[in-house]
């Protein structure tokens, strides 16, 4: 049976079991097995600064700003190892905001609220996969405390990483100043 068998009619009518995820909390609506494998859906829970390193995965990575406010960066492979394109891509987004990076292409966000909700959608599946990797179940359905240490080893990020074919371009964005 191939990818494209297992796809089939659904309905996902209830809330999904949140993860914490690096600091955020994250609930897995449709993922790779339930879509055969065509795409993944999943609810993101953010707080304020949470910035991924530039990244880029074999996907196509979708997301849309349902509740907060985000800075996303889409930056052209070639300039991705020069920090310009903090100043140069950084691209300001409200609800509503819908953001595509195709499958290679670097890219990260920040947000820039107390908290944002983000709807994201991975084409093919897989993202999920790097999320359920590196997640814990959520002891509440609320955002985790902060940490007293890293949440997950560097080593076990640079194995998930390798395994889902993930490459870091750069650093996260850096803090937005604080106005003062």
């Amino acid at each position: 049976m191939t990818a494209t068998d297992a796809a089939r009619p659904q309905v996902v009518n209830h809330r999904c079991e949140p993860v914490w995820f690096l600091g955020t909390l994250a609930r897995i609506t449709l993922d790779g097995a339930r879509t055969g494998g065509r795409f993944a859906l999943w609810e993101g829970v953010l707080p304020r600064g949470a910035a991924p390193p530039l990244h880029s995965h074999p996907q196509d990575e979708t997301f849309y700003v349902l509740e907060g406010a985000v800075t996303v960066w889409v930056v052209d492979p070639s300039a991705a190892s020069d920090l310009a394109w903090v100043e140069e891509c950084a691209q300001e987004c409200a609800v509503g905001a819908a953001v595509f990076a195709p499958a290679g292409t670097p890219h990260t966000f920040r947000v820039e609220s107390d908290t944002a909700r983000l709807l994201f959608l991975s084409t093919p599946a897989g993202i999920e996969d790097y999320v359920r990797a590196l997640s814990e179940p959520a002891a509440w359905p609320w955002l985790p405390p902060p940490p007293d240490g890293p949440r997950v080893a560097a080593e076990r990020m640079a194995a998930v990483e390798r395994e889902l074919g993930i490459v870091r371009h750069g650093p996260p964005p850096p803090a937005r100043p604080v106005a003062g």
